[in-house]
């Protein structure tokens, strides 16, 4: 079985664009993968407005799902003490194997989800990494489509 699962970033977009590519891409489930999701970064992404907004524009769900999210040490790593990406990967990636992230949810939950961050790509965003890793963990199970 293959699933179809997305990944969005939150920053350097409008509400409208970000509310439209959710939509075009049919995701019916959004999955809050952040750390802090009650960011100021964008006033549409704080949790229970974005709860909202997502069922009310676009008939979506909301999830937030903090086995996802890296931890504070780790955040605090990469973002404000500017630490190496290949060095936040490692160890990111050492965090969900410890929490059996693979074990703990199944790939039917994560069937037409987005994964959300606010990283504007998924290039050096935490949300591709738990798509590498989960995807490694379930024989290549998922089919990822970053928004």
């Amino acid at each position: 079985m293959t699933v179809a699962v997305a990944t969005i970033g939150f920053t350097k977009t409008t509400a409208e664009n970000f509310f439209a590519r959710l939509k075009a891409a049919k995701v019916k489930r959004v999955i809050d993968v952040r750390l802090h999701n009650t960011s100021q970064l964008a006033g549409f992404a704080k949790a229970d407005d974005l709860a909202y907004f997502l069922k009310t524009i676009n008939g979506m769900d909301y999830v937030p799902e903090p086995i996802l999210a890296p931890t504070e040490e780790l955040m605090k790593f990469f973002k404000t003490d500017k630490g190496d990406w290949d060095v936040f990967s490692r160890d990111f990636s050492a965090l969900m194997k410890e929490r059996k992230v693979e074990k703990a949810l199944k790939p039917s939950f994560l069937d037409g989800a987005c994964l959300l961050c606010s990283e504007a790509t998924a290039h050096r965003c935490h949300r591709r990494l738990v798509v590498e890793y989960l995807n490694k963990e379930w024989s290549g199970a998922l089919t990822v489509a970053h928004l």
